[in-house]
């Protein structure tokens, strides 16, 4: 899936498919973006990526690389461990002394609650080691023909959707009739439906996670 590919489907809905056009490529490039930008906001599960992420040695507090918006998980050492998620209040109560603990290979990972892109190691890290994560990204700025290769090509019409939206939303005429609040009513409906589907693949018949079942 491509810019060039959602401008073509949003064409007809904007009615300008004849030169000279009155949204030239240039501009409903931008809005495509935008639309990008707007989705990574409110499903950032929908642009995560698998990546090996340096530490701060000797430190427990840690950073996401610069691109991240948002931790996801972190899975293991390089050539390591796994490291398993703890609840900060419970390590507080059962190890006080755990932020100044000697370096070592991490073997808990703490969410920062008030900050989505930091989190804590236990122990800190000693110089060098590196971890697998998962973690959401801001989508770059496409170019017309670039492949959107964060994104399923199944959100084809709900990029469609963002774009007529935004691209309506510039005429007054489109706003007073309603059309881009239609367009924009269609392309956040369609997002959280995502979530909402989520119980057909991602739970049994009764609801409960697969793993959970004997």
């Amino acid at each position: 899936m491509t810019p060039a590919e959602i401008i073509v489907q949003v064409r007809p809905l904007v009615q300008d498919t004849r030169a000279p056009y009155r949204y030239s490529d240039t501009v409903l490039l931008g809005f495509v973006n935008q639309a990008l930008k707007r989705m990574a906001m409110v499903r950032p599960d929908l642009f995560t990526v698998f990546e090996t992420v340096a530490t701060n040695p000797n430190t427990v507090i840690q950073k996401l690389p610069s691109t991240a918006t948002r931790l996801v998980e972190i899975y293991n050492v390089v050539g390591g461990n796994v490291i398993t998620e703890v609840d900060k209040n419970a390590l507080d109560q059962a190890y006080p002394g755990w932020r100044s603990s000697a370096s070592g290979q991490p073997v808990n990972y703490v969410r920062h609650v008030r900050n989505p892109t930091s989190y804590f190691l236990y122990p800190a890290p000693a110089d060098g080691v590196m971890l697998v994560a998962e973690y959401a990204v801001a989508p770059t700025d496409y170019t017309i023909n670039q492949e959107i290769d964060l994104l399923s090509d199944t959100y084809l019409p709900t990029l469609v959707d963002g774009t007529v939206f935004l691209s309506q939303s510039i005429d007054d005429e489109h706003i007073n009739s309603g059309r881009a609040k239609m367009f924009q009513d269609s392309f956040n409906q369609t997002l959280i439906a995502g979530l909402q589907t989520r119980t057909i693949t991602d739970t049994d018949a009764s609801g409960l996670d697969p793993r959970q079942v004997v």
